[in-house]
């Protein structure tokens, strides 16, 4: 890595285990620093976490996205609390950049004890398949609870890319990594106050997508793989997805559409149908809130048939959890176009950012299912008395009354039923209309988002 920049003077004043510069990545400046190796495996000392919120402070001073490439044995113990206050600026440093430049940061190797908690503070982290990061070590884990666990076991790659969520991008080695920090950014503001880069694409605006409808199954029931219609809309068939181990029953993912970027939040019928439970939308909440943070326009896809019914998940939260998919919604103000691809039942249906959250377009194709729930269950509850091939009679005639999007199109819910061949036209133009949308604001301190 080079030389430390003059423009951080920290930098240059306390040499240490983190190195920071003022460099370029495709032409646009970024401010990267990177934490590793030393005679105590990146141990961060005192001066070290005053580089750290010197990168820090310059990026949102000057609106260029901050980029890190960390592995640290945690907080020096040799400088005992001095390291623990050097780490806390730097935590603060990254919290006052939050929503203000984008925050990338790469875990190439073990990142322990405090530091670890720098990639939570993220927009994104992308991990090495050998990174491991945990607050609370092995040998900790197995004083306080007699388990004994390897390093990559209480915090690998594969465990934060499936179960916690923290890993948006597993990649092989730290190169790797590097390329996955700038592909990221590709999409992204320099800043808050700046608009995401135009892509070039020689992909029409205008071409006809046949292929997203023909994604669909024959079976109202059938699976398929919503990454195929959301491929068959963007441009040149390219997604970056995001997460995408974790809660994959939910697809978040960046894209661009006539050259500009756009977030695609999406159901996926391939798990658990679609359906929605605590880590999907902690999940969507965290990507609508990380687009809406940088004037990403959002896309919806929406197949879903409710909320995954449990005892277990009602116990842990499903009711705040789930609150927080739709506050992140109802809290954006980027454009945002929703498109109903099959299904979209119950409280699913508001949280799935529907015309009443405030989507600017809601758009359904013919195949669309909008309704408090699907035909059976309505009969089950509506006609339980009823034998079996009566009951059979009333579900045709639930389906061929309410099961389609018409009935909303009526109330003014949704705004067009398209086919599904003119989606990348419409959904396209739709953001083109909407590349001015202004939205007055709420005085207030801050809103309090259901955590």
């Amino acid at each position: 890595m080079p030389a430390p920049s003059p423009l951080l003077p920290i930098a240059a004043d306390h040499p240490g285990a983190l190195a920071a510069e003022l460099t370029t990545v495709a032409g646009r400046q970024v401010v990267l620093v990177e934490v590793g190796g030393g005679d105590r495996k990146g141990a961060l000392t005192e001066a070290d976490g005053l580089t750290f919120a010197a990168a820090a402070d310059h990026a949102r001073r000057t609106g260029v996205p901050l980029l890190g490439v960390i592995a640290s044995s945690g907080a020096d113990v040799h400088e005992g609390v001095a390291a623990l206050h050097g780490w806390g600026v730097a935590a603060a440093a990254l919290q006052r950049c939050s929503g203000r430049v984008p925050v990338l940061l790469a875990a190439t190797g073990p990142v322990l004890s405090g530091p670890a908690l720098l990639l939570g503070l993220a927009d994104h982290a992308v991990m090495t398949e050998d990174a491991c990061a945990f607050v609370s070590g092995p040998r900790m884990v197995a004083t306080y609870t007699g388990e004994d666990l390897a390093a990559d076991e209480l915090g690998g790659a594969g465990v934060h890319a499936a179960h916690t969520g923290l890993a948006s991008i597993v990649v092989p080695d730290r190169d790797a990594a590097v390329d996955a920090l700038h592909d990221l950014v590709a999409y992204l503001p320099s800043s808050v106050d700046e608009e995401a880069p135009r892509w070039w694409s020689d992909d029409p605006v205008d071409r006809p997508t046949p292929e997203a409808g023909a994604c669909l199954p024959a079976s109202p029931t059938g699976g398929y793989d919503v990454r195929d219609v959301a491929r068959a809309i963007v441009d040149d068939g390219d997604l970056l997805e995001l997460r995408a181990r974790w809660a994959p029953n939910l697809v978040t993912a960046l894209a661009t559409i006539g050259g500009r970027p756009v977030g695609i939040v999406a159901n996926q019928p391939v798990s658990i149908a679609g359906t929605l439970d605590i880590p999907a939308s902690q999940k969507g909440a965290r990507f609508v809130a990380f687009c809406d943070a940088f004037g990403i326009p959002l896309l919806t896809l929406v197949d879903t048939p409710g909320f995954y019914p449990g005892k277990d998940l009602e116990w842990r939260g499903m009711i705040r959890h789930g609150a927080q998919l739709a506050f992140a919604y109802a809290r954006a103000t980027v454009p945002r176009v929703a498109v109903v691809l099959r299904k979209s039942y119950g409280g699913a249906y508001i949280v799935m950012d529907c015309r009443t959250m405030g989507s600017d377009l809601y758009l359904a194709w013919p195949s669309a299912e909008i309704a408090v729930m699907g035909a059976k269950g309505a009969v089950e509850i509506l006609h339980r008395r009823e034998d079996e091939a009566r009951r059979a009679e009333l579900e045709k005639e639930y389906e061929e009354r309410f099961l389609n999007p018409y009935v909303a199109a009526d109330r003014g819910l949704v705004d067009m039923v398209i086919d599904p061949a003119e989606t990348r036209r419409v959904v396209a133009a739709a953001f083109d209309m909407l590349a001015t949308k202004q939205e007055r604001l709420v005085a207030r301190k801050h809103d309090n988002t259901p955590l």
